[in-house]
């Protein structure tokens, strides 16, 4: 299971879970004043709150799967794993007893909590329980193999700081990747390593930088 994949799956998993709870959960009936007979229909996030929180939180565990380093991308997966298990849990209380749902939403669509038919389920919250046994195995498979994954955080800060740095030997200030100029070392001496028996001989870099480029020996000789 690598990161791409994982990543994919929970962002899938999440959209999904989005469209599973939109449509209608639970349908019945009541009598109003005006009507003897009044449709009541109750959509999945509206029966099952957890079950749009659980959707939101699989899409931002995926992306933080996708950007974070190795312990955040752990607790990424531990926070899908709890997505999922929200939404399988909300689901089954719905599955369980339809009624409270149906009721919830009778009272807000008429005023009414009295229902005349038997309260009907739908097949979507089944997919919806689908979804959330699937985020489950998604976090847990991605977890079990998020050691293998590669680093992302950090990694091009280092490498361009790496690249950045001036290198034994260089001449101060001058640019990355810059050759440092004939007769010139990190250190003062001579060209054996020794020390100069005159600080006066030495030559400036920036100087003999400017003589190289005119074409000149920066050494007099």
């Amino acid at each position: 299971m690598t990161r791409a994949r994982t990543v994919l799956a929970l962002l899938v998993l999440g959209a999904l879970t989005f469209g599973t709870g939109s449509p209608t959960w639970v349908t019945t009936t009541v009598a109003t004043a005006l009507e003897s007979e009044v449709a009541v229909a109750a959509a999945g996030t509206s029966a099952a709150p957890g079950v749009g929180a659980g959707a939101l939180v699989l899409l931002a565990a995926g992306i933080a799967c996708a950007l974070t380093g190795r312990v955040a991308r752990y607790v990424a997966l531990v926070v899908a794993a709890a997505a999922g298990v929200l939404v399988v849990a909300s689901t089954l209380v719905v599955v369980g007893d339809p009624t409270p749902a149906a009721t919830a939403a009778a009272s807000e669509a008429s005023g009414v909590t009295e229902l005349t038919s038997p309260v009907t389920l739908t097949l979507w919250p089944w997919a919806a329980l689908a979804t959330g046994v699937l985020a489950v195995v998604v976090a847990v498979w991605g977890a079990t193999a998020a050691k293998g994954w590669a680093a992302t955080s950090g990694r091009h800060e280092r490498a361009a700081a790496a690249a950045g740095a001036p290198t034994a030997g260089s001449p101060a200030g001058a640019a990355p990747g810059t050759p440092a100029a004939p007769g010139t070392s990190g250190t003062s001496g001579t060209p054996d390593g020794g020390p100069s028996a005159d600080p006066d001989d030495e030559i400036d870099p920036h100087d003999a930088w400017d003589a190289l480029s005119r074409g000149d020996d920066p050494t007099g000789r």
